[in-house]
């Protein structure tokens, strides 16, 4: 799941309202339609852009509007309208009207009147020759981690603010007179290291150049340690500027705290670098284990990361990964280089893919660890059974019909609806572009489709779900009956491996697919001898920890399994296997 931030700022700039005539964009507009009008500045130089023109009015005057749009917090994110634009160039304008897909307002004449700060973007697309012959058209990451608010290169409007009113419909000028700078690279630490390397099994798949990367964080002594190798714990999850949850100085004395709605919690901003700061001084102290963690970019043109397995529409990242990256680390970084010395945990989308790489790659880990993961058993795709559903978004009866959710808070009270999610989706990109959270699943699971992009699992406007691409979903990414399916061969590899943890109160309903899993898991026989466990009344991610709140345990990741681990390594290790030279 995606719970990225974006970046804060604002620029208001007097309204500019046009008299002139301007581009329309077709039949069928109504009259009462505002309508804006997009352009590059008149000095812009360079080849035609295509991209996806995104336009946002937001009620709330004080922030500006891109900063603010979150699957997450739904409620406080702006109206959002798309359109797809093809070789723009400076002198010409885009027009969105009626013509153009939005939400929470279907339409741009659908807005309440009321006052706005307005504001556009254009995320720009590049053409992509793939291997196998298709041309496709998709925004690149620039190092941000695939959010299109704050990608280097991408063109916006300086906000303005402007009085909506149906009755009197306007017609308003924008200018792309803002471009995201550059983002730069990090810098190695005493304690965090940052490799790169090009992947030649993604750059043949992509047609073009494929770098991955990882932050890579080294014990204590380890320069003055240089005979001895580490185990390698391989932490999943969403993008990452840096290593997480880790500060070798103090919590910051001129912090102003924040509060967390989340968590319901006052200053959480001060908490997590206390806790940060907790942790550093835990992995210098004398009698901790010394081991390298490792957090992964792959970010792609589809989402902030892969999902870290084989997939038709973004390529062989599992193997990239795997045979790629990992042994480069290894190498650079004087890791073991054994299965019984690697490990991998995650939460959300991190704990999805720890028990992927787990269950693809059984000899490779020593143990997988997934708190609240994405979907394992597509019965419960979310609150979706993709095998019977006939629709996603609605439960038809006779006479009626019901609006599934898609998210909510441990007492239930429910803020958006499937419809809401993939609406909002569908106004930032078309054909699983858009960044989010339902088309990266979609380019995933599914398999390519006639126009060459991601097959969709169910139509993104009515929500009508296609069995066909159901089935494949099932056999290819389904883990819960992949392993099923799978035992007699794999058992002997993932036997004590699998640990798997969720609130009952997951806020994207992730709990019910982990239901339908444990069943399938306690029927395997030999019996599997892993763990899963619920958090009573716990939100998105519970990761395992009964004593602490969510809160603080989603900041432990990084040691909070070690019991299990440790007593893992000794059990796994074979004969003569070096169980000291790490322990210093």
């Amino acid at each position: 799941m995606n719970h990225s931030g974006m970046r804060r700022g604002i620029a208001i700039a007097a309204i500019c309202m046009i008299a002139a005539p301007f581009l329309v964009s077709g039949a069928g507009v109504p009259e009462n339609s505002p309508s804006f009008s997009v352009k590059l500045p008149g000095t812009h130089v360079g080849a035609p852009i295509d991209g996806r023109m995104i336009l946002l009015l937001s009620a709330d005057l004080a922030r500006e509007p891109r900063t603010h749009v979150s699957a997450d917090e739904p409620l406080a994110s702006p109206f959002i309208f798309g359109l797809n634009v093809d070789g723009m160039t400076a002198g010409h304008s885009v027009v969105l009207d009626d013509n153009a897909f939005g939400w929470p307002a279907r339409q741009l004449s659908k807005l309440p009147a009321g006052d706005y700060l307005v504001q556009a973007l254009l995320n720009r697309y590049e053409i992509f020759h793939m291997a196998d012959g298709r041309t496709l058209k998709l925004a690149p990451d620039k190092g941000e981690g695939q959010q299109w608010a704050s990608k280097p290169g991408n063109l916006y409007s300086t906000p303005i603010r402007l009085h909506v009113d149906p009755a009197h419909p306007v017609r308003t000028a924008l200018v792309l007179d803002q471009v995201i700078a550059p983002i730069a690279r990090k810098a190695d630490t005493a304690f965090v290291r940052h490799i790169q390397i090009r992947s030649e099994l993604l750059s043949k798949f992509w047609g073009r150049d494929v770098y991955i990367g990882a932050h890579v964080l080294v014990p204590k002594g380890f320069d003055s340690h240089p005979q001895a190798r580490f185990p390698l714990m391989v932490f999943h999850g969403h993008y990452p500027d840096d290593i997480s949850e880790f500060r070798t100085t103090p919590p910051d004395p001129a912090l102003t705290p924040d509060y967390s709605q989340r968590f319901h919690l006052a200053g959480y901003n001060r908490i997590q670098q206390e806790e940060a700061y907790a942790f550093y001084q835990k992995w210098i102290s004398a009698d901790f284990p010394r081991f390298l963690v490792v957090e992964i970019e792959h970010a792609n043109p589809f989402y902030d990361d892969s999902y870290a397995v084989n997939s038709a529409n973004l390529g062989p990242y599992g193997d990239a990964i795997n045979q790629e990256l990992i042994p480069e680390i290894e190498r650079r970084f004087r890791g073991i280089g054994a299965g019984w010395a690697r490990f991998t945990y995650g939460g959300s989308t991190g704990g999805w893919e720890a028990l992927a790489t787990q269950v693809f790659y059984p000899d490779m880990y020593n143990g997988a660890f997934a708190a609240c993961p994405d979907p394992i058993d597509f019965r419960a795709y979310t609150l979706i059974n993709l095998y019977q559903d006939k629709n996603a978004y609605a439960l038809k009866g006779e006479a009626s019909s019901v609006e599934r959710p898609v998210f909510r808070n441990y007492l239930g009270e429910v803020f958006a609806t499937q419809r809401d999610a993939n609406y909002m989706e569908l106004a930032q990109g078309d054909r699983s572009r858009s960044g989010g959270q339902y088309d990266i699943w979609q380019a995933v699971f599914g398999p390519v489709g006639a126009d060459g992009y991601p097959k969709p699992i169910f139509d993104k406007v009515s929500g009508e779900i296609d069995k066909n691409v159901a089935d494949y979903w099932r056999e290819h990414y389904d883990l819960s009956h992949i392993i099923a399916r799978d035992w007699a061969t794999i058992a002997p590899k993932l036997r004590g491996k699998i640990h798997i943890y969720v609130g009952n109160g997951d806020n994207y309903y992730l709990t019910d697919s982990v239901y339908f899993a444990q069943e399938r898991l306690e029927s395997l026989q030999p019996k599997y001898e892993g763990t899963v466990a619920y958090g009573d009344r716990a939100e998105h991610c519970w990761n395992g920890d009964a004593k602490l709140p969510n809160a603080y345990s989603r900041l432990h990741y990084d040691f909070q399994y070690l019991p299990i681990i440790l007593e893992r390594i000794k059990t796994a290790s074979p004969a003569g296997a070096d169980l000291t030279s790490w322990r210093y």
